[in-house]
């Protein structure tokens, strides 16, 4: 029971919202535009689902060996910092998970493109996505050490994840697709700093150079405000661009969650940021829900 509690832990399912947001956020494109497909949507989610558990279970061996998982880490305590799960138990979880996020990822491009050279390049940027999962914090130059964590999951949790999603329905794309992938880029960016700032002291002992380790705790502060208001920007822009329906702005009721967190996390010392990680991303999945019911009801076409 307690292995099995580790495991949990392990594969941090209070991180799983975000990447349903982000592969949700894509589907209810679709459904707006008319070109929704439900195995698409079915095999994107688990795919996501997949590739954010490699994620965070590759993050866990990363950590460990380079020593930024230690007694003096503010969040949850990690399996293989506590010892219940073994370093090859863990290596050997990571190389399961690639496989199965590989076949899953497989069948979904297998049954959502429409030709070779487009399943090529989806196969290429599947695999570049599972790599990024695994290089975060693994490797001999894990990029989440040299602050490159940001740009990272903007690009995969926004643009690729919502932009490439929308694709495999549509098999075709519209450049103003990129304005709610960035949002839901910027706010998954939102919650890596979270994450970061939660962790600033314990990153900063152990050489994991974060963006928010750079610039300090009360400008990461100013960039997490940032972030949260590019996001809603990019939605209203994009709901300007295409509205044919007062309800397609239903998105705006989950402001007051996203106020509520900035002035949170604005008060906040860094012992006490945990808490908001796991709201924001309920937060993220909220407001996708709102947007993407609202467009399915009352498509762009």
């Amino acid at each position: 029971m307690r292995n099995a509690r580790a495991w949990l832990v392990s594969l941090r399912l209070r991180t799983l919202p975000l990447a349903l947001a982000c592969t949700g956020m894509g589907s209810f494109l679709a459904a707006g535009f008319r070109v929704f497909n439900i195995e698409t949507c079915l095999l994107t989610l688990l795919t996501a689902i997949l590739l954010q558990i490699l994620s965070n279970l590759a993050n866990d061996f990363g950590d460990y060996k380079t020593g930024a998982d230690n007694e003096e880490r503010i969040g949850p305590q990690r399996a293989l910092q506590s010892g219940i799960i073994s370093l090859p138990a863990m290596r050997n979880a990571i190389v399961f998970t690639s496989i199965v996020t590989l076949i899953s990822g497989s069948t979904l491009l297998y049954t959502s493109t429409n030709g070779f050279q487009i399943f090529i390049l989806f196969f290429v940027i599947g695999l570049l996505c599972i790599v990024a999962a695994i290089k975060y914090t693994m490797g001999k130059n894990p990029y989440g050490y040299s602050g490159f964590g940001d740009i990272a999951v903007f690009i995969f949790f926004g643009i690729v994840a919502v932009g490439g999603t929308f694709y495999l329905h549509a098999h075709g794309f519209y450049l103003d697709v990129l304005l709610p992938a960035s949002a839901l880029g910027f706010l998954s960016a939102g919650v890596l700093n979270v994450n970061n700032m939660r962790d600033i002291y314990s990153d900063a002992a152990t050489g994991k150079h974060t963006i928010v380790v750079r610039m300090g705790i009360a400008k990461a502060k100013i960039y997490h405000l940032f972030l949260i208001v590019f996001a809603f920007i990019s939605l209203i822009c994009f709901t300007l661009l295409h509205e044919n329906s007062i309800w397609q702005w239903a998105f705006l009721i989950t402001l007051p969650l996203f106020i509520v967190h900035l002035i949170a996390v604005m008060k906040s010392s860094s012992e006490g940021m945990d808490k908001y990680l796991k709201q924001l991303a309920i937060s993220t999945l909220l407001l996708v829900l709102c947007f993407g019911i609202s467009i399915t009801f009352n498509p762009y076409v």
